[in-house]
Formats: C-alpha cells, structure tokens, sequence
C-alpha cells in the first residue's frame, strides 16, 4: 500500500507541474506566445517581430485622425477590420506580428522585457560591426551601421535585390542572418493611413523621442546594406523587437 501511495503522489506532482519552455525561447503570459530570443554580446533580444494585439483597428484610424497623439493603436499588415480573431488568422500577423504606433510601442512589450532605446540598439550594431558580422568580412568601421544589415535580415521574405551585400541578396551566404536577429520586411502603416513596403522594408520603433511628433526608429531596406537609424512620425505602425531588462 506504501509504494502505491507513494507512486500516486508522484504521479499527482508530475502532471501539476507547468512545462518548462524550451531554451533560448520568452513566453508572453499575457496570450501565451512563445518567441525565440538571440544573444548578442551582452544583450538578449527576441528574435522575432512582436505579436501581442490587445486591439485592432484598419490602416486609415490614426491619431492624425482624432487629435489624441497618446492614444495606442495596433495593426496588422494588410488588415482594415476592427476583429481580433480575424486578424491573428492572417498570414501577415503569423509571419510578421503586429504594428504598432509609438505610443502602443512603448507598453508593448512583456514583463522583464522592454522597447530598446536608441542607445540599445547601437550597443547592439557596434557589437555586429566590431565582431565580424559586416557582409564582407571588415571589422568596424566610421559607420557602424553600413554593412550589417545582411547579418540582421532574416534568409527569405525579402524582396530580390542584385545589389552586393544587401538583403535581397543571396551572395555572402555565411553572413546572411549570421547574427541571428532574423529580422522581416513586415513594411508600416503610414501616416496618411496606409499600408505600404511589405516584403521591401522593416522598420522598429525605438523608445527614444526625437521631438514631440516623432521618435527615433531603425529600418532595413531589402537593396541597401546599411541599416538606417532615423526619426519618424509618432503616429506610424511600425514592427517592435523587444530587449530583455
């Protein structure tokens, strides 16, 4: 009777017990979703675009629209409904997870995670450039960011490009996505409420302001080599790839 009891006790502690997640993986409790994590130098950053939708709304509502600049608004590429469920069916949403403008951006991210601010993510070029992630094989360089956006982009999805070393490019095959950021064309909503250069470009919000309309983002293009950092309007839907605190 003893070794049955102690049997059925271990039992009961086994299947009470939550699943570990995998390795080098983050799970959102607040829906669930599971994302990939890449360590790069002393960072740790999802490897994926952002997911979570607590709301959706078409590509035409926006803050120019109604006057509240700190009003949050999430998108999904080439969705102009107003239903959540709908939106996480599309195959934008699966490949490229959601848009967001800032205001949305900067409470978008999990607990233990958060927005990269400007800072971070050139703590994380200057690591690329200086430890052999430039698609032809230099070392640093006066622009760190010039040719590291090859080793930042994801292999596929990207526009074709006959460029050198930008990518939409399949020449310098050991440096695409060397770094491991595997980073989408998920293209924007802009701000005169439109989608636009999907499978072409990607862009991510920093949470740095630039000015009171706009903040500091960085961007891909799939014929360029250089990642490109800039200020834009606040009120645009732009990718997020969150950095762990």
């Amino acid at each position: 009777m003893r070794k049955i009891i102690i049997s059925l006790f271990a039992l009961v502690i086994i299947y009470s017990c939550t699943p570990l997640d995998a390795p080098n993986t983050v799970r959102d409790r607040r829906d669930d979703k599971v994302y990939k994590t890449v360590t790069i130098g002393n960072q740790v950053w999802m490897a994926e675009n952002l997911a979570y939708l607590p709301s959706i709304v078409g590509s035409g509502t926006g803050s120019e629209d109604d006057g509240h600049e700190a009003d949050p608004y999430y998108y999904v590429y080439g969705y102009d409904g107003t239903n959540v469920a709908a939106a996480k069916a599309t195959d934008n949403y699966t490949t490229y997870g959601v848009l967001y403008n800032w205001p949305a951006a900067l409470t978008a991210c999990p607990e233990g995670w958060h927005l990269p601010t400007d800072e971070e993510w050139t703590q994380l070029e200057t690591y690329l450039a200086n430890n052999g992630h430039n698609y032809d094989g230099s070392i640093g360089g006066d622009n760190v960011r010039a040719k590291i956006a090859k080793s930042m982009a994801s292999e596929t999805g990207w526009s074709p490009s006959e460029t050198v070393g930008v990518p939409g490019n399949t020449d310098y095959p050991a440096y695409r996505n060397k770094s491991g950021f595997s980073a989408l064309p998920g293209g924007a909503r802009g701000d005169i409420g439109t989608f636009y250069a999907g499978s072409a470009y990607g862009y991510w919000w920093s949470s740095t302001e630039y000015d009171p309309d706009c903040a500091l983002d960085r961007s891909l293009y799939f014929y360029v080599s250089p990642v490109y950092r800039s200020g834009s309007d606040k009120e645009r839907g732009y990718s997020v790839r969150c950095v762990r605190d």
